[in-house]
């Protein structure tokens, strides 16, 4: 046995299954190691960037890890972008990294980098594998690290001569740190702050927004009047008829401040205080009023249910809060607005779907429009690196292969990782990709006004502009192996969802947006 079969042995009997890889010649031992693995099944992805965007998207789904396999420094710079989103949503991932054999690093060859800088930025635990031997270990401490607490990013970097010299075993599975528990002296302070009569906000962010935790949530704010509001861009929400409904802070600053300033009190459950996306000229950069005392249930790494299942006793909630009814908007006819794309696609949001938002521009008509939809989960881009849509989308399939996903994909971001596209035909993943083609990063129209940045010219216009020439959304699909439509009109985005939900594997629908 040699260290990389060692590894693959180790990350098996600690429950990992699924490896979204994109190696290299410093990887090939790792490569063959997974070829000879009954129990590892091995995903190629063409960039490494959907490797990190699909793994986190797994484990959204499953609260488990994936694990990825990238090809020295350069292969994982690739994948940092979605790393970061994955980082915000605070998902359980291991990173294999491929390193040049420590002898060889003294010759400075093309492809020798700072491969322990470059996974220092975006893992929560990092090491270097030390030997052969000392491999499996290490990718045995990277699975206990990464199931820590809510989950954590965890790297290991395999030099390429540990992986082909011998090693004596396996090295055993190490158990998952016990998650904190919130103390009787909060819950009882909390009870006592829920019922002295101020005008209270409950954040709820994390797994705080799973379907059971929303339920106990909802209870609390039944019975001490308080608002349930949810962070704006949540890993993984419960949502759609029979659930609980969020109030969704608003994306905009602006709109923010003006959404939170009745409160003089929040709880923050699983969540940090809100804060706005970025720095505007005038705008403050903390949402909540000054006068808000802000407190905390239960941190992000904590035991959640637990926390809102002993508030809710402390408060004596025993009646549920209402739930979503099933309502879909009108379908209007004619051209195909944000509002009209929403009611659309409500309509034919089949019952426990997995929705991946990345619409960008359209996307607060498409949430809007899909509140009263079927029951389903629905994943945000977290970090707001954009990219991270379309391998989210199939790494959920790819945990999830009995649900249909559903990607609500701008065009722009879609081309950052486009090739996410050939994964979901290899793999036929249930994913139906709603492209909406408005030729423009039009959400950078908006803050560039916003910022007050001045007047555009000619010149600044063609940096946020997708035109000359339009990408084909139905030619890039095709060529990737997805069937694919266009539409310009709500009868034809009916017919082509309709048709969708109908069928399993992977499919495209170019929306053709109307220009507002």
């Amino acid at each position: 046995m040699n260290g990389a079969q060692a590894l693959f042995e180790t990350l098996v009997a600690a429950g990992l299954d699924t490896c979204f890889a994109n190696p290299g010649t410093s990887e090939m031992h790792l490569v063959t190691a997974i070829g000879q693995s009954a129990r590892m099944r091995p995903i190629l992805c063409l960039f490494e960037g959907v490797a990190s965007g699909a793994a986190d998207g797994y484990a959204r789904m499953l609260d488990r890890p994936a694990l990825t396999l990238t090809h020295l420094g350069p292969g994982f710079a690739n994948a940092m972008a979605n790393l970061h989103n994955a980082r915000k949503a605070h998902v359980p991932m291991v990173n294999i990294v491929g390193d040049h054999a420590p002898y060889h690093l003294q010759y400075d060859a093309p492809l020798t980098s700072d491969v322990a800088g470059h996974v220092r930025l975006h893992s929560a635990w990092h090491r270097a594998a030390r030997s052969a031997q000392d491999l499996s270990r290490a990718g045995a401490e990277a699975v206990q690290a990464a199931t820590t607490g809510a989950g954590r990013i965890a790297t290991v970097i395999a030099p390429a001569n540990f992986a082909w010299e011998p090693a004596d075993g396996a090295a055993p599975p190490l158990p998952a740190p016990a998650q904190g528990r919130t103390s009787d002296a909060t819950i009882a302070a909390l009870a006592t702050l829920l019922g002295n009569g101020r005008r209270t906000g409950l954040v709820l962010g994390g797994r705080a927004q799973r379907a059971e935790a929303l339920v106990m949530a909802g209870r609390i704010a039944q019975a001490t009047g308080a608002r349930l509001l949810g962070e704006t861009f949540p890993p993984r929400l419960a949502r759609g008829a029979g659930r609980v409904k969020l109030e969704r802070i608003p994306y905009f600053a602006e709109l923010a401040i003006e959404f939170l300033e009745d409160l003089d009190q929040v709880v923050l459950v699983a969540v940090n205080e809100p804060v706005a996306f970025f720095a505007y000229p005038n705008v403050p950069s903390r949402l909540l009023p000054e006068r808000c005392a802000i407190h905390e249930l239960v941190g992000l790494d904590e035991d959640v249910p637990d926390a809102l299942a002993r508030l809710a006793a402390a408060v004596g909630a025993t009646t549920d809060a209402p739930l979503q009814r099933h309502e879909l908007p009108p379908i209007p006819e004619g051209p195909l607005t944000p509002a009209a794309i929403g009611a659309c696609v409500a309509k034919h949001l089949p019952a426990n779907a997995i929705v991946c938002d990345e619409a960008i521009t359209c996307s607060l008509d498409l949430y809007r429009a899909t509140e009263g939809a079927a029951p389903h989960d629905f994943l945000a881009i977290t970090g707001g690196s954009i990219g991270i849509g379309l391998p989210l989308a199939f790494g959920a399939a790819i945990a999830c292969p009995d649900r249909q996903v559903v990607a609500l994909q701008a065009d722009g971001s879609a081309m950052y990782t486009v090739q996410a596209l050939w994964s979901m035909a290899r793999e036929q993943t249930d994913v139906t990709v709603v492209l909406l083609n408005n030729a423009s990063y039009a959400i950078l129209n908006v803050e560039l006004a916003r910022l007050q940045a001045g007047a555009p010219t000619p010149k600044t216009l063609t940096m946020l502009d997708l035109g000359n020439p339009v990408p084909d959304w139905v030619s890039l699909a095709k060529g990737m192996g997805v069937s694919a439509d266009r539409v310009e009109d709500t009868v034809g985005l009916e017919r082509a969802l309709a048709q969708a939900a109908a069928t399993r594997g992977p499919k495209l629908i170019e929306v053709m947006v109307a220009r507002r």
